[in-house]
């Protein structure tokens, strides 16, 4: 187990532990939360032996393999596949020690190096290497594309399937869902669900947390506090122990004032100075009780817009795409021949497997880029607010917030667009102070900022515009979680319209009433919730995984081009034998599928009919009825979508071991 006991960890002059006990047991999925600054991944870097503790005593088990993200841009043309194969260490090791016995032309040493070699997987590291980069949003036509032809975010998801695919005892992901698509996601969280070794994982995510974790640890004010229970119920424990301790408090602060006001009435007194002597040590010996400090909140709110035309904009046949890369070339259309319109009040949440174009239909509306066919008809008096996925890369690093402020409001001047903004230095300094830019932070370079540091100014220069249709494109990559409430919030307010795109559920549950799905070309309305939304990914996941490994499948049981004529002969010269050989294995292999489908049938049987289950009690529970039947409704509902949970795990295991036995 890792244990931490009395452990005091600084980085330069601050202190991020003081006195920190905490101990975490083999296998355990853990949450670690705190807000920035506070020294989550500096616990990691203690973890993976970076830092050392400067007092305490620290220890994780020595034979424990450990396994985490690297943080750096990976520059090497090696294929994508063979880029992750190398993150298994145990097979690198065992393939440098072939090499190694091959050349000393010991036979002994030579057997036992590739003893270890087969022990390490090495027969199918490969299609082990694919199914993660698949998993995580990967085409099949790019498992072979050299790692440097990637983008950066393309980049970081391989060094996630290189850290997955390193055998561990111990994994530390560092806010792994911020590069990923909520396909990704949904298929990291059945990953890490089945993961068997200790999980420590940083997340401003909340519904990840709750579908991975099950412990969550608490750094705050330099202590580890430790809680048993996802992310929301270690909002719930705490907010019990808050108010708890705020009882405590007051009921002690009365006391202590009960005891000062008899030691300040009979002190002088000879006949009560006794009694009073007493009081004054009891008052020393008290152990104080803090008052509750709850962290500062951030909030904020959009301003009501100066018009809200309906419908906001109207698409006829619109197409979109990229224009052509070279001069002469063909433009490339994506998603085709949408008739749509946007209105006042809509709440869109926009879904689509990763590679269907929802960034690309965001980009056209926000006028980044020109639709390749059709007619996009905006609204009279039309005011975009646009935070881009690449938002962050746009601001200018050596400027400060003040200056991209003061910019903002001359671009705005030039454009005709202010709307009864404040236009002054000292109101944009106020300003910017609502975003928790204080003091001399409106000064300091933007280049020097945190990533959520850099998403708090670009809110806050959409907020300052007053837009009446907000474009969001993941904006919650690099929030906290309470930066992620207050955008929540200030979104539920906002009068105007919202077309969302976002891998984070809380947030997408929280604000979108309805949503498009932008799938094979098109976009439809999708008429279920995210639970009905994360089974369709599942399901197209299974489906790409299938085709994939058909493909593999006739590209290896294929003959040659060149010799059918051969194949064929060579079919014809099998014995009786050999024929009868092969169909017992046949039938070896279905017998040993069959419990395995059977199983499946079942499981998929009780899916639907838990969830047949669940929209009975949602719609019940929506319906006026007694406090006892609400609760039972309730406690019955959680029990569903707990089996429910269990189930869907089950059934992507059945998957895969039926997959394994076929192969």
């Amino acid at each position: 187990m890792i244990t931490l006991k009395n452990v005091v960890l600084r980085r330069g002059a601050k202190v991020l532990l003081d006195g920190a006990s905490c101990t975490i047991n083999p296998g355990e999925k853990v949450g670690l939360v705190g807000r920035n600054g506070a020294g989550k991944s500096s616990l990691f870097r203690l973890l993976d032996g970076v830092l050392h503790e400067d007092k305490g005593d620290f220890h994780v088990p020595q034979h424990w393999r450990m396994a985490q993200v690297a943080q750096d841009m990976p520059e090497t043309d090696m294929s994508a596949t063979q880029f992750v194969i190398e993150g298994d260490t145990t097979l690198l090791q065992a393939q440098q020690e072939v090499t190694a016995s091959e050349a000393s032309e010991d036979g002994e040493r030579m057997a036992h190096a590739y003893m270890a070699l087969h022990d390490a997987g090495a027969h199918d590291a490969p299609a082990r290497a694919q199914a993660l980069i698949l998993g995580l949003g990967f085409r099949t036509d790019e498992l072979e594309r050299p790692v440097n032809s990637f983008s950066g975010g393309w980049r970081m998801r391989l060094q996630l399937a290189r850290a997955l695919m390193c055998p561990s005892e111990l994994l530390l992901l560092d806010e792994p869902t911020n590069h990923l698509d909520l396909d990704a996601l949904v298929w990291l969280e059945a990953w890490l669900k089945r993961y068997d070794g200790t999980l420590l994982v940083i997340s401003h995510d909340r519904e990840f947390l709750d579908a991975v974790t099950s412990v969550t640890v608490h750094i705050e004010r330099a202590l580890l506090n430790r809680y048993g229970g996802n992310y929301s119920r270690f909002e719930d424990m705490r907010a019990e122990q808050m108010a708890l301790q705020a009882t405590a408090y007051s009921r002690q602060q009365e006391k202590m004032a009960h005891l000062q006001k008899f030691i300040d009435r009979f002190k002088a007194k000879a006949s009560k100075a006794k009694q009073a002597q007493s009081r004054v040590k009891a008052l020393e010996r008290m152990e104080k009780i803090g008052p509750v400090l709850a962290e500062a909140d951030f909030n904020f709110e959009f301003s009501e817009p100066q018009n809200l035309p309906n419908p906001m904009l109207a698409m006829e046949g619109v197409t979109f795409g990229y224009p052509p890369r070279e001069p002469g070339g063909e433009p490339v259309a994506i998603v085709r021949g949408i008739s749509r319109s946007v209105l006042a009040g809509q709440r869109i949440g926009i879904l689509g497997a990763n590679g269907q174009g929802k960034s690309t239909v965001v980009k056209t509306i926000a006028r980044d880029l020109q639709a390749l066919a059709g007619q996009i008809t905006e609204g009279k008096g039309l005011n975009i607010g646009y935070f881009a996925q690449q938002e962050l890369d746009v601001l200018r690093p050596a400027d400060t917030p003040l200056e991209h402020m003061i910019r903002l409001v001359r671009d705005c001047t030039a454009q005709g667009r202010l709307s009864g903004q404040p236009t002054r230095e000292q109101d944009l300094r106020s300003f910017l102070g609502n975003f928790n830019f204080t003091g001399d932070q409106v000064k300091q370079s933007v280049g020097s900022m945190s990533g959520g540091e850099k998403a708090r100014l670009v809110l806050c220069m959409i907020v300052w515009q007053r837009p009446n249709l907000l474009l969001l494109d993941e904006p919650t990559n690099h929030l906290d979680l309470a930066t992620r409430e207050a955008l929540s919030v200030a979104l539920n307010e906002f009068e105007g319209t919202v077309m969302l795109v976002s891998h984070d559920r809380a947030l997408l549950r929280a604000v979108c009433d309805e949503f498009w799905l932008v799938s094979r070309g098109g976009i439809e309305s999708f008429d279920g919730d995210l639970d009905d939304y994360q089974r369709y990914l599942l399901d197209v996941a299974k489906q790409s995984r299938e085709a994939q490994r058909q493909e593999q499948r006739e590209q290896r049981t294929a003959p040659p081009a060149a010799a059918p004529v051969a194949a064929q002969a060579a079919e014809a010269t099998r014995t009786p034998e050999q024929k009868r050989n092969d169909a017992q294995r046949r039938q070896q292999l279905a017998e040993k599928t069959k419990p395995l489908k059977k199983e499946l049938e079942q499981t998929e049987k009780r899916m639907a009919q838990l969830a047949q289950e669940k929209t009975r009690l949602e719609t019940s529970m929506s319906q006026p009825a007694s406090p006892s039947d609400l609760a039972e409704a309730g406690r019955r509902l959680k029990a569903v979508n707990d089996e429910t949970e269990t189930l869907e795990a089950r059934w992507l295991e059945l998957h895969e071991a039926i997959e394994a036995v076929g192969a």
